[in-house]
């Protein structure tokens, strides 16, 4: 019995080969994995003594030649294969344990094309893949973490058809996930990220209990290992729409470095916001906002929460806690909290995750763009386009109100005072109409708009809105700008003594 024993990742393989000699397999091996086994004692045969072919040009080619893919590919059940391989002495290869030259870690660490060239494995998706192909005689490894299961399996007599074509999903996975990465980074390199065609490859993290309604299906999958490194999952579990919420609410409250930052999402928008000098004044702030809509909605904290803040929280519903950290003390208190959901992401601070492009599924494909980056320099470097200037707390309200109205659903508007949200009107088919729910909103709530500031993701077409800000109190306004009656905004700021900034960049969110 031969295994072929060929890996970049070298990690476990040393036991590997040794648990496959004790279960009376050769082991054939090249390059790199066959010096180690080699060093430890391990016997193996080199492909190049066992194909009686040398290697050719500095490595590219070793594995592939008729003696380890016949050995790998014939069938065993059918006969003229078994005559053929008799007959040519080809035996039979019935374990590949290959994983692929590190084309990731690569380009990750240089620019040079001719070494990233060299990290492109050739053989080694090639003996996956017949592996895979011939997995009702084949066992093909490609994780070094079902080492212990296969030498399991194996010693058990359950190297299986069922466990074999496990494994073979597995394999294809892994070549498929390699070769799109491939190619995305060629398209990245050549083609400004826009080739003809475009990967999307995700690992899956974990089964949601269903999507969106209850009659779907989800699973929630990451392009990295982003959340298998930062997410913790302490209490609950995880649906389809909690992730969904969880990522909006992580963007914003992040979104301030390491402020005492927190955010209040419902169905995916903003219903509450604020920094303040400690994390238990912002979330007493951020749930004045809208302290109905906050009911049954996901509190992203950027710090940790101890349990003088975890009783404060646990004075409203909040279905979803992520922060970045909480205290055992915390914890106790929404023991009893039978249907929230509590995780950390982060360590100190919320941690950010930042995707280079975005895309978004249409019936029949997708539309696929850069990401959209808000940066707090687009307010610091905006246009005075009126008589007034802004003071610096209000330029620092500007911000606040910037960021929030850039990550929630257009038409959007965010009024803000004293560095929390007080207002906020999103997702409507008109700005106007986003203004009037907003005041309407913070009416009801008993809030006092007078001195706050306004932002809007993109221009305002009128004056109307600016008029409206004026009735309440807004005292400054930052923008985009752009639109044809620009003059007549201006001018309306101005009659009312309003600052007004222009940051020259829309944020539109669909």
């Amino acid at each position: 019995m031969y295994a072929l024993l060929s890996v970049s990742d070298k990690e476990g393989i040393v036991d590997f080969a040794r648990g496959l000699r004790a279960l009376g397999f050769e082991i054939l091996s090249t390059g790199g994995t066959l010096d180690l086994l080699n060093k430890n004692q391990i016997d193996a045969i080199d492909v190049s003594s066992y194909t009686q072919s040398e290697e050719m040009f500095d490595g590219r080619v070793k594995t592939l030649h008729p003696k380890i893919h016949g050995g790998i590919l014939y069938q065993r059940a059918k006969e003229a294969d078994v005559a053929t391989a008799k007959q040519k002495g080809i035996q039979a290869i019935d374990i590949v344990c290959v994983n692929l030259y590190p084309f990731k870690e690569t380009i990750e660490k240089t620019d040079d094309f001719d070494t990233i060239i060299e990290n492109i494995d050739i053989g080694g998706p090639s003996m996956i893949r017949a592996g895979a192909k011939n997995f009702q005689s084949v066992l093909v490894i490609t994780d070094k973490n079902d080492y212990t299961l296969v030498l399991e399996k194996i010693k058990n007599k359950e190297n299986t058809l069922d466990f074999r074509r496990e494994m073979m999903i597995k394999a294809f996975n892994h070549t498929a996930e390699y070769d799109a990465m491939i190619a995305n980074y060629m398209n990245q390199r050549f083609h400004n990220g826009f080739g003809q065609k475009i990967f999307i490859s995700a690992n899956k993290v974990f089964q949601t209990r269903y999507g969106e309604n209850p009659h779907q299906q989800g699973a929630f999958y990451e392009f990295n290992e982003t959340y298998k490194k930062h997410l913790k999952i302490l209490k609950g579990e995880a649906s389809f729409n909690n992730l969904t919420d969880i990522n909006a609410a992580i963007k914003l409250a992040s979104s301030f470095g390491s402020a005492k930052a927190i955010s209040i999402i419902k169905h995916g928008n903003p219903c509450g916001f604020a920094i303040k000098d400690n994390l238990l004044e912002s979330y007493k702030e951020a749930l004045r906002c809208d302290s109905v809509s906050a009911y049954g909605g996901v509190v992203a904290i950027n710090g940790v929460v101890d349990e003088n803040l975890a009783l404060e929280i646990s004075k409203t519903f909040i279905e979803v806690l992520v922060s970045a950290g909480i205290t055992e003390g915390a914890l106790k208190v929404f023991e009893n909290k039978k249907r929230m959901k509590i995780f950390t992401f982060g360590d100190g601070i919320l941690h950010q995750c930042r995707d280079a492009y975005d895309f978004k599924r249409i019936e029949g494909g997708l539309v696929y763009q850069q990401s959209d980056k808000v940066l707090l320099e687009e307010v610091r470097n905006a246009q005075l386009m009126s008589k007034m200037p802004a003071c610096q707390k209000t330029l620092q309200d500007l911000e606040i109100a910037y960021v929030i109205s850039a990550l929630t659903k257009s038409n959007c508007v965010a009024y803000v005072k004293n560095q929390a949200l007080v207002a906020i009107g999103m997702g409507m088919t008109s700005r106007v109409d986003a203004s009037y729910a907003a005041i309407k909103k913070a009416k009801e709530m008993g809030i006092d708009l007078k001195d706050c500031v306004l932002a809007s993701e993109a221009f305002f077409p009128f004056k109307d809105s600016i008029e409206m800000a004026a009735s309440i109190g807004v005292k400054a306004i930052i923008e985009p700008g752009g639109s044809i009656r620009d003059d007549e905004v201006i001018a309306c700021a101005n009659e009312n003594n309003i600052a007004l900034y222009f940051s020259g960049i829309r944020h539109f969110l669909h």
